[in-house]
């Protein structure tokens, strides 16, 4: 699409944000909705619950390209999404997390990419700025590109040092069709936006691209409770047996070595957890050298020694991916589905 295109020839992009609790953090969330390039956007915020001091800063809002959908009772991020996607108006919709924000580009970068791709429905994500209250870091080291399943770029990795792949929540946008036809699982509690592109990717007609250029920021490792982070290890091992049928056996390894292990780890679970959890990853799973080796660490060794660990690595190397305290923009294998546009 040409820049010099009339406004009405842009398609409308519906940006929805989930919130609870946090009317500070979600200003700056919307403001950077608010100031993307792309000139035709809306923004739906989804209050999860009640939520008076969240209310009361969004009637304050004149802005009339800002909606807002109050739910009755706290349903958790998959339900808000949802019911963003179903009263947005816009043909595509971009989310994005009350506690991130877009860079002005965002949008209009993924849009162009969306609209090049052959695929019926394109879902576009970005590389992101993974900004915590000491350092950033662009993330993920590897781009993603098709035909990669997307399992395996998530949870597979290929050192030590790599953290593996990532699409945020905050980066993905795709088209309201694909959303309404595949939503997020009602009442998941962790691992939403994996959950969503495992099974999306799924669908024939369904294309991921991920653009070079990091444009979204991404809020980590505070004190702030999240989640993921509260998450137990047996609610991470029910969900990736649940996903067995689209998660290769290297990616279950991967997932069980990284994601339970660090939660079992971190809530102090008994040994008998550990070796449960290695059981699955052995007889479940495809372990390697590699896997075995962060099971390990990540199952007993505490995640305040692995970030110290990992600090003077960086530190030794001089291999910093973003200037430490960079500002954030405005704050501070079964039958494979058919999706039919003639059928959404």
């Amino acid at each position: 699409m040409s820049d010099h295109s009339p406004i009405s020839d842009y398609p409308l992009v519906s940006a929805v944000i989930p919130t609870r609790g946090r009317p500070e953090l979600l200003a700056w969330a919307i403001r950077s909705a608010l100031h993307q390039t792309w000139p035709r956007m809306e923004v739906i915020v989804v209050v999860d619950g009640p939520d008076p001091d969240t209310a009361t800063y969004l009637e304050s809002l004149t802005d009339p390209r800002v909606r807002v959908v109050f739910l009755a009772d706290r349903c958790g991020g998959s339900d808000a999404r949802n019911a963003g996607v179903r009263v947005a108006r816009g043909d595509w919709i971009a989310f994005l997390d009350d506690d991130d924000e877009w860079l002005p580009e965002k949008t209009g970068r993924q849009m162009r990419v969306a609209h090049a791709m052959p695929d019926w429905f394109p879902v576009v994500s970005c590389r992101l700025i993974a900004q915590s209250p000491a350092t950033s870091r662009v993330l993920p080291l590897r781009p993603y590109q098709q035909p990669q399943p997307i399992a395996d770029f998530l949870f597979c990795r290929t050192s030590l040092r790599d953290p593996g792949g990532l699409m945020q929540s905050s980066t993905l946008l795709a088209p309201r069709d694909l959303l309404l036809a595949v939503p997020f699982q009602s009442g998941l509690p962790l691992h939403q936006d994996w959950d969503w592109l495992i099974r999306v990717a799924a669908h024939k007609g369904v294309g991921l691209s991920m653009v070079r250029q990091p444009l979204a920021i991404w809020r980590v490792e505070d004190a702030r409770e999240t989640v993921g982070r509260d998450a137990a290890w047996q609610s991470s091992l029910s969900w990736i047996r649940a996903s067995r049928g689209q998660v290769s056996s290297r990616a279950f390894s991967w997932f069980v070595a990284i994601q339970c292990a660090w939660r079992a780890q971190s809530s102090h679970a008994e040994l008998r957890a550990r070796f449960t959890l290695l059981r699955a990853f052995l007889l479940e799973g495809q372990p390697e050298l590699r896997s075995f080796t962060s099971f390990l660490i990540f199952a007993f060794i505490p995640a305040k020694i692995r970030r110290s660990l990992r600090q003077g690595i960086r530190q030794a190397r001089h291999r910093a991916d973003a200037e430490p305290g960079l500002r954030l923009v405005f704050s501070r294998k079964p039958a494979v589905p058919v999706l039919r546009k003639s059928s959404l």
